[in-house]
């Protein structure tokens, strides 16, 4: 599974980690770093979308048709719900929600390790 996280370069330097990456569930998680924050010591948001989107996008890839030259992300909308601080493991749970021949939408929540959710994250991905 590593070799899914790793092919992304981002993805190496958010840390991830996957736990599970199937066609219908990708888990995978990352610590949150100083690097990684904004004032106050708190994950940023850019961080944590970009961590949705990496699960998302290895859902996508694993779903992709035959003969596809990959996937791209086309569409992203995240909440924001608690706040995650440097040395938190945050989970991140990638769903789809619709897989069809050109697009796929995906839902991920972030929780922490105690299950108190961070993010939630629907996109859009574009099958190349």
């Amino acid at each position: 599974m590593s070799e899914l996280a790793h092919a992304m370069p981002f993805a190496r330097l958010l840390g991830l980690d996957l736990t599970d990456a199937t066609p219908d569930r990708v888990v995978g998680t990352i610590t949150v770093k100083a690097e990684l924050c904004t004032v106050g010591d708190s994950a940023h948001g850019g961080a944590l979308m970009a961590f949705a989107d990496c699960l998302a996008a290895i859902g996508a890839h694993l779903n992709l048709p035959d003969g596809a030259g990959g996937t791209v992300s086309i569409e992203s909308k995240t909440n924001f719900l608690g706040r995650a601080t440097s040395g938190t493991r945050l989970v991140g749970t990638a769903l789809p929600v619709s897989v069809g021949r050109r697009v796929s939408v995906w839902q991920t929540t972030i929780e922490d390790e105690a299950a108190r959710a961070i993010a939630l994250s629907v996109q859009t991905q574009l099958v190349l």
